[in-house]
């Protein structure tokens, strides 16, 4: 009995069907346009592109968009904002409508195969093996320009546990639920998450200096420090917080208590008392006095210790729950309380964010003139600067004093009072006083109108001395510019403020050497020499100079030291001169 088959039928459909395959595959390709996702023209400028992405992310994120197509939406516009953000990226998909840049352009079997690879046959799925990256980490992808933009400056608010990456790393996959039960613990208290994937960002992972995949990186205040002990949670906790500077919170007992709450003087910021019962000062507490080293002074009581006693009565404190109490310029009773028996790191921030300016601060760099004072606004309440230019000798502090108890009794959310020392800030001072210098503190009332330094202002006539007539002509005054603007008559562009607290720049500067030298020690312990290369190189090269010269020296002394050989004519010459001379004395 003879088969019927015809040999080339089988081959014949096998090909038809790789074909249509690779058809659907070519057109579901190039119907993915990053453009029309994103909602921009092809010529749209980088800045355009980040502000569609983050409108699109804000809407389709699956937290907060219950569409069952959310998840999908955001992944899409996830990888639209990968390809347009890179130019590189984007340059190879306007030219060939390919995203991968690690994938030889120009050759479209290749991209035909690669979006049919990608589409069915060597699917990850197919092999039932996951994929590194999924869903819940696209949200933390990094991208070059983004991480310098806005996670390098962020740093130096808040810490970052960064992730390097790439697809198909066994290792990465390994180590994936330990990173994942770690980001669910650490990113609620204020840690910064990030993944960087090596096949998508390789400047990236060169900038950060990570060579390879799975890496995990910890970046504080701009300094990168590679993780290097087992990937374990309690381990990566410990490790950003040994990232975090040291004395960010103060121990305080009944001993020390007094003087830390009266340390505003000198440091011009308020203190934050925290009272809790475990023995070292809880994680999310560091991390938030990280946030707010700038403003606030943060200190710790252990509720169980022996030497709090006398804190905890005279304060009233309730030792079944955590109590955080904040001190401005009076030390004796705390201008607002916060108890619960589970601060969140929400509740902590806008606890701090409310008071961190005392009530009548110092003006003692730009920064702080710039947050208390703003530039108007037009489509805002115009608000005004009530400013006491004074001195900061003991005489002064009756009238500072006087004028602290004013503001307190006339709190307006139009109305900011600073002062300044004319001494420290002559400049300012000679620009409101029209190059006078006053003996007497004076009151000027101000409206900043520009960020040149433009403003308008008045003095306030009969200087101040903390009388009551004095404290009743300033109140007139101010009830006369809250019904008239006009009332502020002058104006004047000021300098910008002398930094007072420059000479701690010192101490910073010396903080940060120090640092250095421990990543530069950490590093050679755990012999991460790749990353350690550029510094070696700059080492062995100062050696190399110091001691190539010390030698060169060394051998070059004794030959000039040594008395010259005469050559044998210039001996001739010599005997010949020694015995004519001879000749001639006889």
């Amino acid at each position: 009995m003879t088969s019927s088959r015809n040999p080339g039928i089988c081959p014949a459909l096998l090909a038809i069907f790789l074909l249509m395959l690779s058809l659907q595959a070519v057109y579901s390709g190039s119907d993915y346009d990053p453009y029309k996702i994103l909602g921009v023209s092809r010529g749209a400028g980088q800045a355009e592109i980040k502000r569609a992405y983050k409108n699109l992310a804000r809407e389709w994120h699956p937290d907060k968009n219950k569409d069952p197509k959310a998840e999908d939406m955001f992944i899409k516009i996830s990888k639209s904002y990968e390809i347009l953000s890179n130019e590189e990226r984007r340059s190879n998909f306007d030219r060939y409508g390919q995203m991968d840049e690690n994938q030889p352009f120009g050759q479209s079997q290749h991209h035909g195969f690669r979006s049919f690879h990608n589409s069915f046959y060597f699917d990850e799925s197919f092999f039932h093996f996951p994929r590194s990256r999924d869903f819940a980490d696209s949200k933390y992808l990094l991208h070059h320009a983004q991480f310098n933009s806005d996670v390098l400056p962020g740093s130096h608010k808040r810490p970052y546990l960064i992730k390097v990456t790439s697809e198909w790393c066994f290792a990465c996959v390994h180590i994936e639920p330990v990173w994942k039960e770690t980001v669910q613990e650490l990113e609620p208290l204020g840690v910064g998450i990030g993944i960087v994937d090596l096949g998508y960002e390789r400047r990236l992972a060169n900038q950060l200096g990570a060579h390879r995949a799975p890496s995990i990186i910890g970046l504080v205040n701009g300094r990168v420090t590679f993780f290097h002990q087992a990937v374990v949670r309690e381990h990566l906790r410990q490790f950003i917080e040994d990232l975090l500077p040291h004395k960010l919170v103060e121990k305080i007992t009944d001993n020390n208590y007094l003087a830390f709450l009266d340390n505003w003087r000198v440091d011009n910021k308020p203190s934050i008392l925290l009272f809790d019962q475990v023995p070292v000062v809880p994680l999310l507490y560091k991390l938030t006095a990280f946030a707010f080293k700038d403003y606030v002074r943060f200190g710790y009581v252990d509720q169980g210790g022996t030497h709090c006693t006398r804190l905890l009565r005279q304060f009233n404190i309730n030792t079944y729950a955590p109590t955080m109490l904040l001190f401005k310029e009076d030390t004796e009773k705390p201008v607002d309380i916060i108890q619960a028996r589970g601060l969140k790191r929400q509740i902590m921030d806008e606890f701090v964010s409310n008071n961190k300016f005392l009530q009548v601060p110092r003006l003692v760099n730009q920064q702080l003139f710039d947050e208390l004072c703003p530039v108007k606004q037009f489509h805002r309440r115009r608000k005004y600067c009530v400013l006491l230019i004074t001195g900061d000798d003991e005489a002064f502090l009756p009238g500072n004093k006087a004028f602290l108890d004013f503001a307190s009794a006339n709190k307006k959310d139009v109305l900011r009072f600073a002062y300044v020392y004319q001494r420290q800030q002559q400049p300012l001072c000679q620009a409101l006083l029209h190059n006078q210098f006053s003996l007497s503190p004076q009151v000027v009332i101000l409206e900043r109108r520009s960020q040149a330094g433009k403003v308008l202002y008045r003095s306030v006539s009969g200087g101040w001395n903390g009388s009551e007539e004095d404290k009743y002509r300033l109140h007139e005054q101010l009830e006369l510019l809250q019904k008239d603007p006009t009332y502020l008559s002058s104006d004047t562009t000021l300098p910008e403020l002398n930094n007072e607290m420059a000479p701690i720049f010192i101490i910073q500067w010396m903080n940060a050497a120090s640092d250095y030298i421990l990543q530069i020690y950490d590093d050679l312990l755990y012999s991460n020499w790749r990353e350690m290369m550029p510094i070696l190189s700059l080492i062995f090269s100062a050696l190399f100079i110091l001691f190539g010269t010390v030698i060169i020296q060394a051998f070059s002394e004794p030959a000039e030291n040594k008395p010259r050989k005469p050559k044998p004519q210039e001996q001739q010459q010599t005997e010949d001169e020694a015995s004519s001379r001879a000749n001639t004395s006889r």
